[in-house]
């Protein structure tokens, strides 16, 4: 039982040793105060693996320090910041967002439409005739699912595995491209859940253009771009190396799509996957999908005014898409009568449910990037820093520090709502392009996690498409650190050019 919550133990006797010896730890620690909450909670993220522990300690010391170590009043005021969160109209929205774009994702799961694709293709399956051809389509579904991470491991899986099977694609290869189309695409398409999370993080940090700074990082989202796009030339030339060319190579001449060592009767149809147990019209899928980024865009052209879809409010889009898209499919599905409305309404709020853990983190987030900004830890770190730190190397540190964070964390979400707060503080001081910092924290969380086998993208990856864990990461690793590599290169030269 110990064992079980030993990570809260740990943190709650910290907040007790913290306390007791408060007033030796403030003249220990007072030339580096600024810093310690964000650092504290980096350190806790790697150490723990929990990314809700590591932020509200961060907040809880934030707040602990600028109340004098008043354990009473700072306390209060850490609880109050929680709070505080949803005072302001723009952050409420985010954290709405994600829980409604739950209850959509949700809903569409349970549809029957994934199945309902799958079967039409598996009845014209004439038309995919190559394991190229098997490989390309694989990865253009993935590109078009780019709503969710999970929804688009679930779909892109669940389609592509029985005609890569055909084809006599490896496990590990379909498993590749399936990861390397989910959240690399999400970030670099943000009208979705994603775009209004990382708009939100964003904003957190005092950013008032927040829309205009995600939508010019996109170009600068070195891993992401390089990640999906390298999946599609592996996928259509078949240039395989290391692990996975032995991994094809098995595939193809032993008809093995596993390793044998690890294959465990995972030949058995995925159509036996629980959350996919009803069939209907692939248009339950991708009608409320085409829907919500129709409106979204419209909308981000209607509130650009002339300055169009690049000014245009992030937030409201995002929201009025959700919202209209989600009304959308109930109507479908309800003259289908493939549910009532009592029924849809209870899959929403299931979807919704499984969104809370996100949500706490963006609660959180929200107050970090506060009390960070109270103790004005940019400007502390740029003057201890300025004599020794090249400006030009930021991005790539920040880069390299988000890979390290997110990889041991497993989570791409976590990792960036830990480091935003110190990242772009910084860059602010250092007159550092945002957009090209972000794109550091983006795309270095997204190398993380991709790479990282206690992710929830890896694991679920290898779910839909039959592959091992540990094959997956194994026969993965030289493609993300090759991409990685890449990555840092360009955010060097990044650093010096802009």
């Amino acid at each position: 039982m110990i064992v079980k919550y030993k990570q809260y133990i740990i943190a709650l006797i910290s907040l007790v040793i913290i306390f007791i010896f408060r007033e030796a730890i403030s003249e220990l620690l007072v030339g580096i105060q600024p810093i310690i909450p964000p650092i504290l909670a980096i350190v806790l993220a790697l150490a723990f693996k929990n990314v809700f522990i590591a932020l509200f300690t961060g907040c809880f010391v934030g707040y602990f320090i600028l109340s004098d170590y008043n354990v009473i009043v700072g306390s209060d005021q850490a609880f109050m910041s929680f709070i505080k969160v949803f005072e302001d109209n723009d952050n409420t929205i985010v954290i709405l967002l994600v829980l409604l774009l739950g209850g959509l994702i949700h809903l569409i799961q349970k549809s029957g439409g994934i199945n309902g694709f799958v079967e039409s293709l598996i009845q014209k399956r004439s038309l995919i005739k190559s394991k190229r051809g098997a490989n390309v389509f694989t990865w253009m579904i993935g590109v078009v699912v780019f709503t969710s991470g999970t929804l688009s491991n679930l779909i892109t899986g669940t389609i592509a595995r029985p005609l890569s099977d055909a084809m006599k694609v490896s496990h590990e290869k379909l498993a590749y491209i399936v990861h390397s189309t989910s959240t690399p695409v999400c970030v670099l398409i943000p009208l979705s859940g994603w775009g209004a999370y990382m708009l939100g993080l964003i904003e957190a940090q005092g950013i008032s253009n927040g829309t205009e700074v995600l939508v010019k990082s996109i170009a600068y989202n070195f891993y992401a771009i390089l990640a999906a796009l390298g999946a599609l030339f592996f996928a259509y030339t078949n240039k395989d190396f290391g692990l996975m060319k032995k991994a094809e190579i098995r595939a193809s001449t032993k008809n093995q799509l596993d390793d044998p060592r690890h294959a465990n009767g995972k030949e058995e149809s995925q159509s036996q996957n629980p959350e996919l147990e009803n069939h209907s019209s692939w248009l339950n899928v991708f009608a409320p999908l085409i829907a919500m980024i129709v409106i979204i865009i419209l909308a981000l052209y209607i509130t650009g005014g002339e300055g169009g879809i690049i000014k245009g409010d992030g937030m409201k889009s995002i929201l009025w898409g959700v919202i209209l898209s989600t009304f959308l499919a109930m109507i479908m599905y309800k003259l289908q009568k493939i549910f009532k409305v009592r029924q849809m309404i209870k899959l929403i709020f299931a979807g919704c449910g499984e969104m809370v853990s996100v949500a706490a983190i963006l609660m959180f987030a929200f107050s970090m990037g506060d009390v960070v900004n109270q103790l004005e830890a940019g400007a502390f770190l740029i003057s201890k820093l300025e004599h020794v730190l090249i400006p030009e190397l930021l991005p790539a540190i920040v880069f390299i520090i988000s890979c390290i964070i997110s990889f041991a964390t497993g989570t791409s979400m976590g990792a960036m709502a830990v480091i935003m707060p110190l990242a772009i503080p910084m860059g602010l001081q250092l007159e550092i392009s945002i957009p090209l910092l972000s794109a550091c924290v983006f795309g270095g969380c997204i190398f993380g996690d991709h790479l990282s086998p206690i992710s929830d993208t890896t694991v679920l990856s290898c779910a839909t498409t039959g592959c091992d864990v540990m094959d997956h990461v194994r026969t993965q690793m030289p493609y993300g650190l090759l991409f990685g590599g890449i990555s840092v290169v360009l955010f060097l030269i990044a650093g010096f050019w802009l």
